[in-house]
């Protein structure tokens, strides 16, 4: 047996759907018939509007099954090839006429069970019976041809009958014909125009939705229309005013406003607080005879040795604070620009050092001027004023 290609479903394309019922089960099968004598070959397409059935059979095939179905032996077979070929031919022609419109109307029509097949069904008329062993294409498969070969024609026809002026009953077989071409070039130009202007009538809308509920057993049947109204289509849920003022969105601050809670937040520069110590040294002043040669060694706080010294004295306790002390970049820049004290710090600036006046040597040895170089020291040894280690005291000659 051959296998049920493209090039069969095409030759049927042509052909017209016959029908008959399975009283049993009350079951109707659609089937289409071609045959060929010239090539020797016939074939059959069965449906059940759900799934599809088709079978092949060649010129010996077709012989083997005849005198199978009705009794003949191998013995009935002729001599000679003319002969054979004649006597094929003769049944082939029965069967094509028994698959027709007015010769199917007169063929009992049944299901029989097979173990070679998977759907089997015997046609017997007068004189002769046939049977055919059809397989199942596949359900994508006999979705294709029931669309192409029953449902779309069927979408056409219906397209035809609501939209003729004239009763499709009454209409001849010649203008009927003129009218189905002329729907049919329409639909094979442009199909999916064709389907949604047939589909969209509300008078074939409405009666397709109608039938399909009448057949389905519904309680309640829609009515039939002739005419829609079109809605207004509204896309934004209306809501009220106070919702809408809920749904608007605060308005957003400047980046460079300060928030307040922030702010608050915020701890305070204890860098900024803490007091700084002095340090502050006293000048010791021996006793009134000391030399007035010596001097003490002092070492007063210039802005230098404090801009040197405050980095490694006050570090900083928190890194926040890291960025707000000065990296000194030079002597000069500090000596250009000292920093003036923070009255709020409570810190005492350093004295400045009292200038020296330079002492004659007349009266170098003098007692009244030693003490008066004592008081000097005295009022001269202020805030900043660091000594060093004490150091003996030179002590001159007596004067006679």
């Amino acid at each position: 047996m051959e296998i049920f290609s493209e090039d069969h479903a095409h030759l049927l394309l042509s052909k017209e759907w016959l029908v008959k019922t399975d009283n049993l089960s009350s079951t109707p099968y659609l089937f289409k018939f071609h045959c060929s004598v010239d090539e020797a070959l016939c074939c059959v397409l069965v449906t059940n509007t759900k799934s599809v059935w088709a079978e092949v059979l060649s010129s010996k095939q077709f012989a083997r099954r005849w005198r199978e179905s009705n009794g003949l032996g191998v013995d009935s077979m002729l001599n000679s090839a003319m002969e054979e070929e004649a006597w094929r031919r003769f049944h082939f022609n029965i069967l094509s006429m028994a698959h027709t419109l007015g010769g199917v109307m007169d063929l009992a029509f049944t299901i029989a069970e097979s173990n070679y097949s998977d759907l089997c069904f015997q046609l017997e008329g007068e004189g002769f019976k046939w049977k055919w062993e059809t397989f199942f294409l596949g359900f994508r498969r006999s979705a294709d041809i029931i669309s192409k070969h029953l449902i779309l024609p069927l979408i056409s026809v219906n397209h035809l009958a609501f939209n003729s002026t004239e009763v499709v009953g009454e209409i001849s077989a010649t203008d009927m014909e003129k009218a189905v071409d002329k729907v049919g070039r329409t639909a094979r130009r442009m199909i999916d125009t064709h389907l949604k202007n047939t589909i969209s009538k509300p008078r074939v809308a409405s009666s397709l939705r109608r039938m399909t509920a009448m057949l389905n057993s519904l309680p309640d049947l829609p009515a039939i229309f002739t005419a829609v109204e079109k809605p207004t289509l509204q896309a934004e849920f209306p809501h009220s005013k106070d919702q809408r003022r809920s749904d608007t969105p605060p308005a957003r601050l400047p980046p460079n406003s300060a928030d307040p809670t922030s702010m608050a937040n915020t701890p305070p520069n204890l860098s900024s607080e803490r007091p700084k110590k002095a340090m502050l040294s006293t000048a010791n002043v021996d006793s009134a005879t000391d030399s007035d040669t010596s001097e003490p060694n002092m070492i007063v706080d210039s802005p230098i040795l404090q801009a040197t010294r405050l980095p490694s004295q006050e570090a900083p306790t928190n890194v926040n604070d890291l960025d707000q002390v000065p990296a000194p970049s030079s002597a000069a820049a500090i000596l250009a620009a000292p920093k003036s004290p923070d009255p709020g710090s409570g810190l005492i600036p350093p004295a400045k050092k009292a200038k020296k006046t330079p002492a004659s040597s007349s009266d170098e040895d003098s007692e009244e001027e030693r003490k008066r170089r004592v008081a000097q020291l005295k009022a001269g040894t202020g805030a900043g004023v660091q000594r060093g280690a004490r150091q003996p005291i030179k002590r001159g000659g007596k004067r006679f």
